[in-house]
């Protein structure tokens, strides 16, 4: 059984990316929802949208594994960049989720729901509203313009 989710909207020059409004978001453009005693993690809208095409996505363990907020669990390459990935929390990364493996370009296609990444248990740590979120890439989206503008201008 499907439920309508209401999300809000940000404006990233034309595009919009849409945020769920029934999870959490965290400092590294992840967004985390509780399933049970887990808590369920994947890309954000506006970090897929950033990255575009999703194409190969590797992680530096097997779980379950033990890790600490900010250290460095995979890696995800796409059509503008190959970016680390890093763990949003203290706690146990305990399932990832295999189809991406396989075929990662779910997570261009449905990041919220059939490409979230992993699975962590442990403490909740810091994570923000979907308000706060829109109002923490409100600030961001500035730099992350000029960074776009500058790739655009150095490819050739």
């Amino acid at each position: 059984m499907h439920y309508a989710v209401s999300s809000l909207t940000f404006l990233m020059g034309k595009h919009e990316a849409q945020f769920p409004t029934d999870r959490v978001y965290c400092w590294n453009h992840m967004w985390r929802k509780s399933e049970g005693e887990r808590f369920r993690f994947g890309l954000s809208a506006y970090a897929v949208r950033l990255l575009q095409d999703v194409y190969f996505l590797d992680w530096v363990f097997a779980p379950p594994v033990a890790v600490i907020r900010g250290d460095e669990i995979g890696s995800i390459e796409s059509s503008k960049a190959l970016s680390s990935l890093f763990a949003p929390m203290d706690g146990n990364i305990v399932n990832i989720n295999e189809d991406l493996l396989e075929d990662p370009s779910t997570i261009n296609a449905d990041a919220h729901n059939e490409g979230w990444l992993f699975e962590m248990e442990g403490e909740t740590g810091k994570a923000m509203s979907p308000e706060n979120y829109l109002k923490f890439l409100d600030q961001a989206w500035d730099k992350a313009q000029k960074t776009l503008k500058k790739q655009v201008l150095t490819e050739d």
